[in-house]
């Protein structure tokens, strides 16, 4: 899993032949991989998936104080039963979930309902980048930018307080309509500048959640997963021509570092 060694270049070093080699790691029980030394305990969850293709990715459950990946499963497509799934499993394992840190899934939050939850200001800022791109033309998507980009630094009163007083100030501009001649429809002007305010709004009560409860060390972000996720990702690159088999081996022996 560390550099490019094929069967080969293995063999070769352990002097053995390329379908010795080939047998090893055709016999390892990716089950095995997936066991953890770690005694069951109240924890702290940062859930997220991340995806290798358009179809295949691994969904991680991780606890960022223990600096331990708890547990994982392959996923085509990353929906809240996906979540569900592992959180009954390492529920089932003796582990108290206290918290958990997600990224905004739509329908995942529900899975964990009645656990606080927090959404990882980074992947906000992400929604709000969707919407108004990093260089935002008009004047209010560029202030309504300058404030999510504040995430991270703010109290959640202060977060309020600013869109507050830029949906007073644009409050003309975003009611601003167009209407198509042909059909004599309208729409909002300004909807993804809209899309973006509504996001913000909608997600506040989740986006500081970790400075309600100080005692769990609740993260901000899933910054301890997506570098995780980055690590999976180059070490996987290198070996472009593994059968996804393997490669989930490969994903399972790296996960349990």
């Amino acid at each position: 899993m560390h550099g490019k060694q094929t069967a080969q270049e293995l063999g070769d070093k352990y002097s053995k032949s390329r379908k010795w080699v080939s047998k090893q790691l055709n016999e390892v029980n990716t089950d095995d991989h997936k066991s953890i030394n770690i005694e069951p305990q109240p924890i702290v969850v940062v859930a997220d998936a991340t995806f290798f293709s358009r179809s295949y990715g691994v969904l991680i459950f991780r606890e960022p104080k223990l600096k331990k990946n708890l547990l994982w499963k392959e996923i085509h497509s990353e929906t809240p039963g996906q979540y569900q799934q592992l959180k009954l499993e390492i529920e089932r394992m003796g582990f108290e979930i206290e918290a958990v840190v997600l990224d905004g899934k739509r329908g995942v939050r529900g899975v964990f309902s009645g656990i606080p939850t927090q959404m990882c200001q980074f992947h906000q800022v992400a929604i709000i980048n969707r919407y108004l791109t990093r260089r935002p033309i008009l004047e209010a998507g560029k202030e309504l930018r300058q404030i999510a980009l504040q995430l991270t630094s703010l109290a959640e009163t202060d977060l309020i307080k600013l869109l507050d007083d830029w949906q007073l100030k644009w409050k003309e501009f975003l009611k601003e309509k167009t209407t198509n001649p042909v059909t004599d429809h309208w729409n909002y002007t300004h909807r993804r500048i809209r899309a973006a305010h509504r996001s913000l709004r909608t997600n506040l009560p989740y986006l500081f959640t970790y400075q309600k409860y100080p005692d769990l060390n609740i993260p901000n972000t899933c910054n301890s997963l997506d570098g995780y996720n980055t690590t999976l990702k180059n070490l996987l690159r290198i070996h472009r021509g593994m059968s996804q088999e393997n490669r989930y081996k490969m994903i399972c022996q790296i996960l349990k570092k």
